[in-house]
């Protein structure tokens, strides 16, 4: 399996990037949340890949964080959700949001989404709620350390899942710039 690729970006498009990687162009599939952060054209980036093997071929996605990606193999292993689905989740909802919509049972959230209705949406809490469980308990949960930072400062584990469903999955973030991003969200509900 090929798990990523870094190479200098040659173009965009609305669904994919073009990176060369040695002299091999390889076009790979990916949200809007990784488009909009990868970069410009000529410069060197790296993306977290999953290959997709159909009879008809070999498509890959890329995501910028390892995260999104271990996202897209939980949806893609839903019945019912191929890749273009999937990649439509992750494009409207970053993991942390999307965690905190199948924990929660959020279905009217889930099933704004372009391309998963009333159905698709039950089914992927019915079939993703304990494997989110199962990762909670052994995996640190994505910005674990603003999560520990904010509790210390006196806010609810409510109000905590809330701030830090908003905080973008960009792996460049400092702490003081999430916990900045989360504090922010608090202001506003006030």
């Amino acid at each position: 399996m090929i798990a990523g690729i870094e190479g200098v970006l040659k173009s965009t498009a609305d669904d994919c990037v073009i990176i060369d990687s040695h002299g091999i162009s390889f076009r790979i599939y990916s949200p809007t949340s990784t488009l909009s952060i990868i970069g410009s054209p000529g410069e060197r980036v790296f993306l977290h890949t999953y290959l997709h093997v159909k009879e008809d071929g070999l498509t890959l996605y890329g995501f910028a964080s390892a995260e999104e990606r271990r996202m897209f193999e939980m949806l893609i292993g839903v019945s019912g959700i191929g890749p273009k689905v999937a990649l439509s989740v992750l494009s409207v909802l970053n993991p942390e949001r999307l965690s905190l919509a199948i924990a929660s049972g959020d279905q009217d959230l889930l099933s704004s989404i372009p391309g998963v209705g009333k159905k698709t949406a039950a089914r992927l809490i019915l079939e993703l709620k304990g494997k989110f469980e199962q990762l909670e308990a052994g995996v640190p949960f994505p910005h674990e350390d603003v999560r520990a930072a904010l509790i210390s400062l006196g806010y609810s584990a409510a109000e905590v899942a809330g701030a830090l469903a908003e905080i973008p999955s960009d792996p460049k973030l400092t702490l003081e710039e999430k916990l900045r991003l989360a504090l922010r969200k608090f202001a506003q509900a006030t």
